[in-house]
């Protein structure tokens, strides 16, 4: 389904900087592989700023993260993980959650997320969250449990109708990050989640700079000319990027160094803003 057999696997470990040996099919390699792949690649989504084509075929995408050591946002993220994790003989399905980050406010199913079972035992695997989004998979067997990552603490509690709600513990209380149901999705369906989030107007990818990295302690944004880091105490520090410091932000911050032809776009619209 998710045309693993398309990956250049070695090129993708190489990438995520993989030192495990032979990837098998079971749940220490599923941990790794997770881990490595959201501490290497980073969550951004520069292209659709820049008005682009963002495609989701695996070629297309193992091009711009693994080759070209570019980012990329949720639906790319989980594109070349689930392919990556297909070819080593995982079982993926694709979920749409809903972003439940804005409060009460009712959004749309914009989001990518995996399911992947290993021993007859599901697990959520997510590396397109960015900032706020798990490390490593959590399990969806057993909601309510706490899943401790690093600094980071998760649960994922079940509502009425089997909707799943991923929730991290943050200033001592819990709070909800997004829920999905059962119903599978399908690489075709990300298509058209994707043209959405690429294109509409409406669309908190479109017009604006966004960068993220979930730190092992630090988890940082950049979101417009906003720099967001998250400590685990819960507090956010936050100040203004200059054009000036942008592109050695970019990677210092999040390991990202744009080609030049991205880096002189990236600079012309920031610096038009001003």
């Amino acid at each position: 389904m998710w045309s693993g057999d398309e990956l250049d696997l070695d090129a993708y470990l190489a990438r995520i900087g993989w030192r495990g040996g032979e990837p098998l099919a079971d749940l220490r390699t599923l941990k790794e592989v997770h881990r490595a792949h959201t501490g290497a690649i980073t969550f951004e989504s520069l292209d659709v700023l820049f008005g682009r084509d963002v495609a989701l075929d695996v070629r297309t995408v193992e091009a711009k993260l693994v080759h070209d050591r570019r980012g990329g946002y949720c639906y790319e993220q989980n594109t070349l993980l689930a392919a990556a994790l297909e070819r080593i003989g995982f079982e993926v399905s694709g979920r749409g959650a809903r972003n439940r980050t804005r409060g009460d406010t009712l959004l749309a199913v914009t989001h990518a997320v995996l399911v992947v079972t290993v021993e007859g035992e599901p697990w959520l695997c997510d590396a397109g969250f960015g900032w706020q989004g798990p490390c490593e998979p959590v399990p969806l067997a057993r909601p309510g449990a706490d899943v401790r990552q690093g600094e980071w603490v998760f649960r994922v509690r079940e509502e009425a109708d089997g909707v799943l709600v991923l929730c991290v513990s943050r200033d001592g209380s819990w709070r909800d990050l997004y829920a999905f149901s059962p119903q599978p999705y399908h690489p075709v369906d990300y298509v058209v989640l994707n043209h959405y989030s690429s294109s509409h107007p409406r669309s908190a990818f479109v017009g604006q700079v966004i960068v993220q990295y979930p730190g092992e302690r630090v988890r940082s944004a950049l979101v417009g000319r906003e720099l967001s880091r998250l400590l685990p105490d819960g507090r956010v520090e936050r100040r203004a990027v200059a054009a000036g410091e942008l592109l050695a932000l970019l990677e210092r911050e999040f390991g990202l160094r744009l080609p030049e032809r991205d880096a002189a776009e990236l600079l012309r619209m920031y610096r038009a803003g001003d």
